[in-house]
């Protein structure tokens, strides 16, 4: 009973209250029996009316379970208890203590109009219970009683019926903040939907560009894999030819054979939109440090990749898109910055994702087209269009010999 509201422990009395009363009434009826009077006849008509009050109750309890507040039902309930009670009282006056319960749940039976009338009539049956002879009075000295005790018990109803609205207003109020509070956390969740809403069409959008994004994808994609990729092998080729070990010429050319493997599964994976194998078994944080790791190993470049913020599971569109970039711009600083230093960093902020790639190396002017030839320019524009594929941007900060840094911020979309 310790854990149990007051909403709670009004309800359990509601429902066993009517038992428990009856039960405790009744033995002091048996008891009381020979002192009061009682004749064959009021035995068994106490007897029948028990019983009655006993299966009235089980109705109800069978019945109220589906029923709202002043039902047609709760009122018949009422009525029936009262008028059973005063019959019990009328044959031993021990009864009164059942037919006390009409004090606790006239408010919650009957109409706000009719509260004080079924307050009255259980004050009625007290009274005339206590006055010394039952109902009727048998003397005037009863009927005085009667009447001081009606006087107490009205007074004694009227405050009840006080406290019944009360508590009555009070249920009401918090029926009212309680669906105050649901139609708000309706109308958050809507919003919520909206937005969530929003940023698919806004993909879905993006993935229905056309034939001429879709050619723009494969030339990105084929340049982010095929490109880079061959750019490695040669590099582990020319580094395999240049030595006299054969031990370390092993290793260049079975880092190159890695490599190629690598790059054709990569280039398979573009071809149908799969999402980079780095980010099948791990998630985004996972699969840039992974990158940024080997990378460090092949060309040397002292590289570190820092994590702010709360990680979040992101749209798999979204992830590939941040991880091409960070390999782009990387691809980049070994090919033309001869940097010394790198460093990757992704940072979860609330609606926005971001990543900026930054070296040491000798910089340029970005208002500077590439010379012809060059595959500089097409990274640049293949990491911008990828961005712009799901509404980010990609700014670049570099001047001669004072290093470069990419940035590339895109809405964080999480995974459904």
């Amino acid at each position: 009973m310790s854990g149990m509201t007051i909403e709670q422990r009004w309800e359990a009395f509601f429902r066993y209250g009517p038992y428990l009363l009856l039960g405790v009434a009744g033995l002091m009826a048996f008891l009381s029996a020979d002192v009061v009077g009682m004749t064959g006849t009021e035995r068994r008509v106490a007897v029948a009316a028990a019983g009655a009050a006993c299966a009235l109750q089980l109705w109800w309890d069978r019945t109220r379970a589906g029923l709202t507040g002043n039902h047609p039902a709760g009122r018949a309930y009422y009525a029936l208890r009262t008028l059973v009670a005063f019959v019990l009282c009328w044959v031993n006056p021990f009864f009164s203590i059942y037919a006390i319960m009409g004090y606790f749940d006239s408010g919650h039976l009957l109409p706000r109009r009719f509260v004080r009338a079924g307050l009255l009539c259980t004050a009625v049956i007290m009274a005339g219970a206590q006055c010394g002879s039952g109902l009727p009075p048998a003397s005037a000295a009863n009927w005085a009683a009667f009447a001081a005790l009606f006087v107490l018990h009205f007074s004694l109803a009227l405050v009840f019926g006080n406290i019944s609205e009360r508590e009555s207003e009070r249920t009401e109020q918090q029926k009212e903040t309680i669906s105050e509070l649901e139609r708000a956390n309706t109308r958050l969740e809507e919003a919520l939907a909206e937005n969530a809403a929003l940023h698919v069409q806004l993909l879905v959008q993006a993935r229905e560009a056309g034939v001429a994004d879709e050619r723009r994808r494969l030339a990105a994609e084929i340049h982010d894999t095929l490109a880079q990729g061959l750019t490695g092998i040669i590099a582990q080729l020319q580094a395999a030819a240049s030595t006299a070990d054969p031990a370390l010429a092993r290793e260049h050319l079975d880092r190159a054979a890695g490599l190629a493997r690598h790059s054709l599964g990569e280039a398979r994976r573009s071809v149908h939109d799969l999402v980079p194998s780095a980010l099948v078994d791990d998630d985004l944080p996972g699969a840039l440090k992974t990158t940024v790791t080997e990378w460090a190993r092949r060309t040397g470049v002292q590289a570190e990749f820092t994590v702010t913020g709360t990680v979040e599971p992101l749209h798999d569109e979204v992830g590939a898109t941040l991880l091409r970039i960070a390999q782009e711009a990387l691809a980049n600083a070994a090919r033309h910055a001869d940097a010394g230093r790198a460093g990757v960093t992704l940072s979860y902020m609330g609606d926005e994702i971001t990543l900026d790639v930054r070296d040491d190396g000798r910089g340029f002017d970005p208002a500077v087209p590439p010379p012809r030839g060059s595959t500089g320019g097409f990274g640049l524009v293949g990491m911008r269009a990828r961005a712009e594929r799901i509404a980010g941007m990609v700014e670049v900060e570099s001047e001669p010999g004072l290093g470069t840094a990419v940035s590339a911020r895109v809405p964080l979309v999480r995974r459904a």
